[in-house]
């Protein structure tokens, strides 16, 4: 929006003898611009002027044809259509690429009618003011899965994601024959399989899966799935003081994604870090630590956190959410309810609790969060499955506010 802004010139002196001369009855009015004088000296009149001022865009400090790139390589990967003018127009010919974008629109249709449009009318109604809000969204234990921060948070100026899966490389199909791409864009559909099945990434597929191509791929592919433009891509890491800066070894490994959501025009932020978030693992990169206590008033989300901060090797990262989140939106397998000090905040549940499920056991139950669940007729239902347990009224999240 174009600002106006008014400079007039003047001079206190006018003002003041003004003043003056309206309390004395003076007549000060005049029929034209002929200068006043006082004691003999004269006061000068000067035309205010209109000075427009030029608009400045925020994505003016991104190369175009840098970004241009990264928005179609997303494209590639999450089986959408670039403009027959790109240079990757040549890859969607292929009939690899079209066998992968017939299995994506087919398993996108259906995870948007049963899973995505429900979680986002959930979030619409049930966190509207902390996403009014535009907060950070802190999701730690969550492997590449931007898609459902973005579905449940989808004003967050800033995404920070951690897992353990390394970060990996974008494929750069500039430089791949069309064998390599190919398998580039076999390897990102491997992926998909449990978390368009069961709204999560197994631990266990994800260290088979991810080891090779990283987590980059498959970020790609869900930011281009939630039509972002990827303004550009840096290598970061955290630095022994605690910033983020272009990454060197021995840093904790990361990445900056700079990307604006389809029809807006100030940047957001995407950071994915792949470090060990264990007490052990903490203790090695006391920065990390650091770095997480400097993200300011997040909304911190969990989901098929393998119940890992129910045990004492993850206790410093149990109390490191609990001191940092303005909210906290989990399922039963992030902080287990009774670490919630029920005088210090409220809690909301939604769905049914349901024990865990294998490969978990009864040490990850919890009968204090069933009592709740079970005591409470009046729990809104959830009509989509999130987390571990996935099936028909099976799911649970609950919404933390501090008092």
């Amino acid at each position: 929006m174009k600002k106006i802004k008014s400079l007039s010139v003047l001079f206190a002196t006018v003002g003041f003898v003004g003043l003056l001369n309206g309390c004395a009855g003076i007549d000060t009015s005049q029929s034209d611009n002929s200068s006043e004088s006082i004691e003999g000296q004269p006061v000068e009149t000067v035309d205010s002027q209109t000075v427009e001022e030029t608009p400045v865009d925020p994505l003016a400090e991104f190369d175009k044809e840098v970004t241009e790139k990264w928005t179609n390589t997303a494209k590639i990967l999450a089986g959408i259509k670039v403009d027959e003018n790109s240079k990757f127009s040549e890859i969607q010919a292929t009939n690899s690429w079209q066998n992968h974008r017939n299995f994506l629109e087919n398993s996108w249709s259906q995870l948007e009618s049963q899973q995505l449009s429900k979680v986002r009318k959930w979030s619409s109604e049930h966190l509207k003011a902390i996403n009014d809000t535009s907060p950070s969204v802190f999701y730690p234990f969550s492997g590449p899965d931007f898609l459902y921060a973005y579905s449940l948070f989808p004003q967050g100026k800033e995404y920070v994601l951690i897992g353990l899966e390394p970060v990996g490389t974008v494929p750069d199909f500039d430089q791949l024959s069309p064998a390599q791409s190919a398998q580039k864009i076999q390897e990102a559909k491997n992926s998909l399989f449990a978390i368009l099945k069961y709204s999560f990434f197994r631990t266990n597929d994800m260290k088979v899966d991810m080891a090779r191509q990283g987590v980059l791929p498959i970020l790609f592919l869900f930011m281009g799935r939630t039509n972002q433009t990827i303004l550009d891509v840096e290598y970061v890491g955290v630095a022994k003081d605690a910033t983020v800066q272009k990454y060197q070894e021995g840093m904790v490994p990361g990445v900056k994604i700079s990307f604006v959501p389809e029809g807006e025009s100030t940047p957001r932020t995407l950071y994915y870090f792949s470090t060990d978030l264990s007490n052990g693992g903490l203790e090695k990169n006391p920065e990390f630590k650091t770095y997480m206590q400097q993200i300011k008033q997040p909304v911190t989300y969990l989901k098929a956190a393998s119940y890992l901060m129910h045990y004492g090797t993850f206790s410093t990262m149990r109390n490191l959410v609990l001191s940092q989140s303005d909210n906290l939106l989990q399922d039963d397998s992030g902080i287990p309810v009774k670490s919630f000090n029920t005088e210090q905040w409220n809690l909301t549940f939604y769905g049914n609790y349901t024990p865990p499920r294998a490969p978990f056991n009864q040490q990850e139950y919890q009968p204090d969060l069933m009592t709740i669940y079970r005591s409470n007729k009046n729990i809104d239902k959830l009509n989509f499955g999130i987390g571990y347990n996935f099936g028909p009224n099976e799911s649970n999240l609950m919404l933390a506010n501090p008092k």
